[in-house]
């Protein structure tokens, strides 16, 4: 039987969470009052092999005014200042922050939910796509929503039933991976007309168990590929952009959510407690991150006081910034964002 000491203790625990991972629903503006530890790289957590080892960033991505960013079960994008685009699934929503760390603003309530992001230029102007659940996303970097797409399960032309990655070619073409429901990816022109689809459950190639990352490749503009994190398969494949498989470059891997590309490198963030850095051939440059705790790793209720600095417990969403600096997401209760500065060998 419980006793009114436990229970009361146990509302003092819900109050604690609750006040933890809760923000303002319309989103944020700076805050002069609120004190924020300031990013630092001193005693930042050394992580990597080699040429490619890094370290982190000691409390980079903090909030004023809030002690835990909320859950987090999306992604990372950069833009072209360097500004750094998180999601969440919290009030926040989207949180931009500038590449020191210091937030910026939150888009709050209506950016939600977002599984993805993947941040694209048409004619000089950048937008952020976006995926999670029922429905795709455009939206300008002011967080307004200029295209949306809603599943209508069961249907040809929109039936995805749980969307986890959307991304654009350069020619605005974009392609939606229903990673969470029919293992399918969809292919629709830039305003949104269904332009086909492709995949199927299953391990053959050009089948996924969870395709749940999807990155456009456009590096070599002759053979544009889709880079597709083929999760509970432990593979990536490289897709043309109509369904057919060009070639399964590494498989083994922890369980890939999803990559980001900058130059000729490929970070892949695996659910399984690690975070991998490849070249352009797919051959494994450095292991970030791995936690050796195996209940740690892919458990979305490690709370902060187990966190550790250069270890991660279930990497979900990766970027690369225009300086090299990687951003990796956690799938997290709480939200947890780390970044990491390559290591000089100067040191």
């Amino acid at each position: 039987m419980m006793t009114t000491k436990t229970i009361l203790a146990g509302l003092a625990i819900g109050l604690a969470i609750t006040h933890s991972v809760t923000a303002h629903p319309e989103g944020h503006k700076k805050s002069e009052k609120a004190v924020v530890p300031a990013p630092s790289l001193k005693d930042g957590a050394l992580t990597g092999q080699g040429d490619w080892a890094y370290r982190t960033v000691l409390n980079w991505g903090r909030i004023p005014g809030q002690e835990y960013i909320g859950s987090t079960h999306g992604g990372v994008a950069v833009d072209k200042s360097g500004k750094i685009y998180v999601s969440t699934d919290g009030p926040n929503g989207v949180i931009v922050y500038e590449a020191d760390g210091t937030f910026v603003r939150s888009w709050g309530e209506p950016s939600r939910l977002f599984h993805s992001l993947a941040m694209r230029e048409e004619n000089g102007k950048e937008y952020l796509y976006a995926a999670g659940k029922n429905r795709v996303c455009k939206l300008d970097l002011d967080g307004k929503i200029v295209l949306q797409l809603d599943s209508k399960p069961g249907s040809d032309d929109f039936g995805w039933t749980n969307a986890t990655a959307v991304d654009a070619a350069p020619d605005g073409t974009f392609f939606v991976a229903d990673g969470y429901g029919t293992n399918l990816i969809f292919k629709y022109s830039k305003d949104g007309k269904y332009l086909g689809k492709f995949g199927a459950p299953g391990a053959q190639p050009g089948q996924f168990r969870s395709c749940h990352g999807l990155t456009v490749d456009a590096r070599n503009p002759e053979q544009p590929l889709l880079i597709v994190c083929d999760r509970e398969n432990l593979r990536i494949q490289l897709l043309d952009f109509n369904g057919k498989v060009i070639n399964i470059p590494i498989t083994g891997l922890r369980r890939p959510c999803a990559t980001a590309i900058r130059g000729n490198l490929v970070l892949v963030a695996e659910l399984a407690g690690r975070a991998v850095l490849l070249d352009k051939d797919y051959k494994m440059l450095s292991v970030l991150g791995d936690n050796p705790v195996e209940s740690q790793r892919a458990n979305f209720g490690v709370p902060p006081q187990d966190w550790k600095e250069g270890v991660f417990t279930a990497p979900h969403g990766c970027a690369i910034d225009h300086k090299g600096d990687l951003y990796i997401q956690d799938w997290n209760q709480w939200g947890r964002i780390t970044k990491l500065v390559k290591e000089s060998k100067s040191k």
